[in-house]
């Protein structure tokens, strides 16, 4: 099944949430203690993050890895 736009809340208790648009996951999370600064981009094999102040948003970078977000947010 093929879904337009779906969220779900984050299990880990913090302020954010997992998102599906178009095929496109990932996640967006504002953190309360900790700023990352204003460090754009940060590539991993898997996600790439970007970083404004407390917001933090983690896209999907390669959903052919071994590591790609099964069932993440519907």
């Amino acid at each position: 099944m093929f879904v337009i736009i779906a969220t779900k809340p984050l299990n880990d208790g913090t302020k954010g949430f997992r998102f599906n648009f178009l095929g496109l996951k990932g996640l967006y999370r504002k953190r309360s203690v900790k700023s990352r600064g204003l460090a754009l981009f940060q590539r991993d094999k898997c996600m790439t993050a970007h970083h404004v102040g407390k917001r933090s948003l983690y896209v999907e970078r390669n959903p052919m890895s071994q590591r790609k977000l099964f069932h993440f947010a519907g």
